[in-house]
């Protein structure tokens, strides 16, 4: 934690009512209500309250003046002088020192403490209407109502997988806004779009329990596939005399690569369904999967010669047809 007088804005040598009227101030800036849309503003007001926790208090002002306590309000070691710096003991000049700590729960306190808490200050700024502490405010404050929230507000991230993580689930990292990278288990048959929520990793609240991480996953395009549902489908490519012939063709699958037997007179357009061969699927308990849908697409060469076109007319005058005779 960065230095309490820097954080409120004064110098060491402030009087109690320059404290609190910094406090104040800063209070109002950076409350989370007044800054919907700053996601860091949680974390600054907390610690502005942790701040004013220290700086305005006397006793805990002296004690980090004194380097006894550092600007999270723990104790400093201070060597074997009677163990004067433990919290909740005495230091040698007799008079008692208090031990605190920030959490989850708010401040901690061990023993009594002097001078006016950030409770009083936000009670009075507010009309005295406060409940339970800085965790709501029930009257009107210009320009709009301020809350303090008992929850962190939640953060937005996203990430991308390929199509292959995404049909067989996966362990990925991302980077939160919050400067943590933590661990994502992607399960298996995601959807793009679909969101994952990490508890407690989202933005800290001045009072309460962070708020949730909500992972946005992105499915990147593949360059065989296309998802359609829990269904794959594939522009299968096979060539002129594999249409007319028949054969097995080889056809790729996220799996690895599987056998089809064509028929004679394979019409391009036509879609061969590959039980099994598409993504994972989830319901009512039962584990299953999609197929692969293989549309045929004939393919003539690259590159043809004389002898395939005089081929090519002979079959046009010797066996015309028509298949575009239905369209009319």
């Amino acid at each position: 934690m960065r230095d309490p007088y820097e954080i409120l804005g004064v110098s060491k040598g402030a009087s109690e009512g320059e404290i609190k009227s910094a406090y104040r101030r800063q209070a109002k800036k950076l409350h989370p209500d007044a800054n919907k849309h700053d996601p860091k503003a949680a974390s600054r007001f907390a610690e502005l309250n942790a701040a004013y926790e220290i700086v305005g208090d006397d006793k805990k002002r002296k004690a980090f003046d004194n380097g006894e306590i550092d600007g999270e309000g723990k104790p400093r070691f201070r060597g074997f002088e009677g163990f004067g710096a433990q919290p909740g003991g005495s230091r040698p000049d007799g008079s008692h020192f208090e031990s605190f700590s920030f959490g989850n729960d708010g401040f901690q306190r061990a023993g009594g403490g002097g001078g006016a808490g950030f409770e009083d200050i936000l009670r009075n700024m507010f009309g005295g209407a406060m409940r339970g502490g800085t965790r709501g405010f029930g009257t009107q404050f210009e320009p709009e109502e301020f809350a303090a929230p008992s929850t962190g507000q939640d953060l937005h991230a996203a990430l991308t997988i390929s199509l292959p993580e995404a049909a067989k689930g996966t362990k990925t990292r991302v980077h939160l806004p919050t400067g943590k990278d933590v661990e994502v288990k992607i399960p298996a048959g995601l959807m793009s779009g679909q969101q994952i929520r990490l508890k407690g990793q989202g933005w800290p609240s001045a009072t309460g329990k962070a708020g949730d991480a909500l992972i946005t996953v992105n499915v990147a395009p593949h360059p065989l596939f296309t998802r359609d549902g829990a269904d794959l489908r594939l522009d299968l490519p096979i060539t002129l005399y594999e249409a007319a012939l028949g054969g097995k063709v080889r056809v790729p699958t996220l799996d690895g690569a599987v056998e089809l037997a064509l028929p004679p007179g394979t019409n391009s357009g036509r879609t061969f369904r590959l039980k099994g061969k598409g993504l994972k699927t989830k319901s009512d308990n039962k584990s299953g999967a999609g197929d692969l849908l293989a549309t045929v697409r004939i393919m003539l060469p690259d590159r043809t010669d004389d002898e395939f076109k005089e081929m090519m007319r002979k079959w046009r005058e010797s066996k015309p047809y028509d298949p575009r005779d239905d369209l009319e």
